[in-house]
């Protein structure tokens, strides 16, 4: 049901209205979406750019029926593994998909980690914007912690089954720049599955402990470096109009879990204080406003100044060059600053 009795549909300004959820990879971006679409009466429209391909469900992290909670989703799967999903692809489908949430009165919440994509989606062509009023939430956190977390989940995954998962993706005489075998989590696998494939590892246990324990640190690496990549993104479309993002910490929750002491009850509390309260409050604000803005809020649920704004988006920018790599690119008064890398990192 949705909650107060919003309707999703109309607002003053004729738009109808769209829940954007951002994020890294690994901050709970679908988790608040799911718990969103239930409290708003909504259905999720996947812009992950790889989980709209079938197949890899571990290495992928796509939602399981149980965590999607009976919230409809959309662009899960569908696409062959093998096949390539532009940008195009994605602006096509998406628009469809959110018109068709419309059409049923609910509504549309977009969410996922492929910043590009969404890009695309909202700028590149004019039609998304002018029929749709926009809500930017940004799961964040801080990145220590993140990478921290995003260790763990690694770990967890190859528990899940991730071995023998790319295993039956695996061939010899296939590449990794197209479809699914993109993901990460695929390529860091083929020294191992090649070895094993030419029976090399056949009764050598300590070879085949080896190589998937640099497959797996290779993994988290690279899953690291999508982070910071990721948070670049994030940040440079924070400095463009249009894109007034509302960022949600979710540190703390992620600092419990990556903790020894282990206290689900707790995480549950400060992942509804920290951030599934506020993105309700932000999203109820905008749907009840007529124009569809609702102002910056900091945690406290005051309403930010500009200049309390712009100090935020230059220290998130600042923290995101130093923990990434970064050096920080100063482009004229006009148009802010933005990160780009670092002369070592390119």
């Amino acid at each position: 049901m949705a909650g107060n009795g919003i309707s999703a549909a109309a607002s003053g300004n004729g738009k109808a209205k769209v829940v954007i959820v951002m994020g890294a990879t690994a901050t709970g971006k679908s988790k608040l979406a799911v718990a969103l679409a239930l409290r708003f009466d909504g259905e999720v429209v996947n812009s992950d750019k790889i989980q709209v391909h079938d197949g890899l469900a571990v290495v992928t992290n796509k939602a399981t029926a149980r965590e999607q909670a009976g919230v409809p989703h959309h662009l899960i799967g569908g696409v062959h593994p093998d096949a390539d999903y532009a940008a195009a692809d994605f602006r096509r489908d998406a628009t469809r998909a959110v018109e068709s949430i419309l059409s049923r009165g609910r509504l549309p919440i977009i969410a996922g980690g492929s910043n590009s994509y969404l890009e695309a989606l909202l700028d590149g062509e004019p039609g998304f914007r002018r029929r749709y009023e926009c809500c930017f939430l940004w799961v964040d956190a801080d990145t220590s912690v993140l990478e921290r977390y995003v260790g763990d989940r690694v770990d967890c995954m190859v528990e899940q089954g991730l071995v023998g998962e790319v295993r039956e993706f695996f061939r010899t005489d296939a590449g990794y720049s197209r479809g699914i075998r993109r993901a990460i989590g695929v390529p860091e696998m083929d020294t191992y599955f090649r070895m094993e494939a030419a029976g090399a590892l056949d009764g050598d246990d300590e070879l085949r402990a080896g190589l998937l324990e640099a497959a797996v640190e290779q993994i988290k690496e690279n899953t690291c470096r999508l982070v910071c990549s990721q948070l670049r993104k994030i940040h440079r479309l924070r400095c463009l109009p249009g894109w007034s993002i509302r960022r949600l910490d979710v540190t703390r929750v992620l600092s419990l879990k990556v903790g020894k002491a282990k206290d689900e009850e707790a995480e549950r509390t400060l992942w509804e204080s920290d951030v599934v309260g506020p993105a309700a409050r932000v999203v109820e604000t905008f749907l009840h406003s007529l124009g569809g803005m609702v102002a910056e809020v900091s945690r406290d649920g005051k309403e930010q100044s500009t200049v309390a704004k712009h100090a935020a988006v230059v220290a998130g920018i600042v923290e995101a060059a130093e923990r990434c790599g970064l050096q920080l690119l100063e482009t004229g008064p006009s148009r802010g600053i933005h990160p780009r890398k670092a002369a070592s990192a390119v």
